[in-house]
């Protein structure tokens, strides 16, 4: 297929190449910052661009991977287009896609990218929807080219999978960062505490994580919890939340 990508992100950069190296042609990178499109296009070899009005009309694929609140506005531009428009998002809706293009689609990969850090896409889950049966056949064959995981799920089962995958790692990611706080006000590295976070993460690989949880919480351990709560009084951000994953570790008992 001969594709557009617009969009020069972390999700773009992983799927421009995974897409490449199953043989797909990426004809165009469109970024705001064209310095930005260059680095992706040359990185697969192709054209860089920096205006939606250079954007080739006849190919067969157009992936828009902007921030969601760019979405419209970028495929406003793509009106005149003949093929297949997707975005990226796990959030926005179809319908932002189909009040402006024909043939609309959603080609959403459940993953946390950063461009430093190469992935596998065969173990990513890649949930997609179109406006019919032959866009969705479409999009099917293309992502089983570079996932074993694919789910055609429509867009109220996608935002309800995002969501839950805010919580399953944005958030936990961010108390890695509070944990490293604490470690580093009291001149402790993140090291030691890797190990841990490994095991964790391990363990729900193979079992529900309500029945691994460990911790003073789950034990109903107040003097400890009281303990740490104590330290935590100059913190009162991070005590405030210390205070409310136990309490909701502890409902999960009842």
């Amino acid at each position: 297929m001969k594709i557009v990508l617009l969009g020069s992100g972390n999700v773009a950069t992983h799927l421009a190449k995974a897409l490449k190296s199953k043989g797909e042609e990426i004809v165009q990178v469109y970024s705001q910052n064209l310095d930005n499109a260059t680095l992706l296009a040359q990185s697969i070899a192709t054209e860089a661009i920096g205006d939606l009005n250079e954007i080739k009309q006849n190919a067969d694929l157009y992936i828009i991977s902007v921030k969601d609140d760019a979405i419209e506005s970028v495929a406003k531009s793509l009106k005149n287009v003949t093929g297949l428009v997707v975005h990226t998002s796990g959030t926005t809706d179809i319908n932002v896609l189909s009040s402006q293009v024909t043939k609309a689609g959603v080609f959403y990969p459940l993953q946390t990218f950063s461009k430093e850090k190469e992935v596998s896409f065969e173990n990513i889950p890649l949930c997609i929807e179109a406006n019919d049966d032959s866009q969705l056949t479409i999009l099917s064959n293309l992502a089983a080219k570079i996932s074993r995981e694919v789910y055609k799920l429509n867009g109220e089962k996608r935002k309800v999978l995002h969501l839950a995958a805010v919580f399953a790692c944005n958030f936990p990611n961010h108390l890695y960062a509070l944990a490293n706080k604490i470690l580093s006000q009291n001149d402790l590295n993140f090291e030691i505490i890797r190990p841990l976070i490994a095991e964790t993460a391990d363990k729900v690989m193979s079992n529900l994580p309500e029945n691994v949880q460990t911790g003073p919480a789950v034990r109903v351990d107040e003097s400890t919890l009281n303990k740490h709560l104590s330290m935590l009084t100059d913190m009162p951000e991070l005590q405030n939340i210390y205070q409310t994953l136990s309490d909701s570790i502890k409902l999960m008992l009842k």
